[in-house]
């Protein structure tokens, strides 16, 4: 019978370096109102979870979702033109 073993070193926090790089927080850091407006519909999804969605719900779970595709258009915009914008 075959032993199986990992045969490459072990892939830990440790390993890669604890710390993002200043590139990394600074790609977040532009994604972060689409980040924010996921998280919101995310929480509007939730909110409702359990029970029917009240016509406010709706409206709730609409807003975020529009939210959620202007950030990413917005997102999409940037990219494409090359020039981060300030929000």
């Amino acid at each position: 019978m075959k032993s199986i073993a990992a045969l490459q070193a072990l892939v830990t926090a440790a390993s890669l370096g604890a710390e993002p790089s200043d590139a990394e927080l600074e790609a977040i850091e532009l994604e972060m109102p689409l980040i924010r407006a996921e998280v919101e519909l995310l929480d509007a999804q939730i909110t409702t979870l359990d029970r029917t969605p009240s016509p406010l719900d709706a409206r709730r779970i609409r807003r975020a979702r529009r939210q959620v595709l202007a950030a990413r258009r917005a997102l999409s915009n940037q990219a494409a033109s090359g020039t981060p914008e300030v929000a």
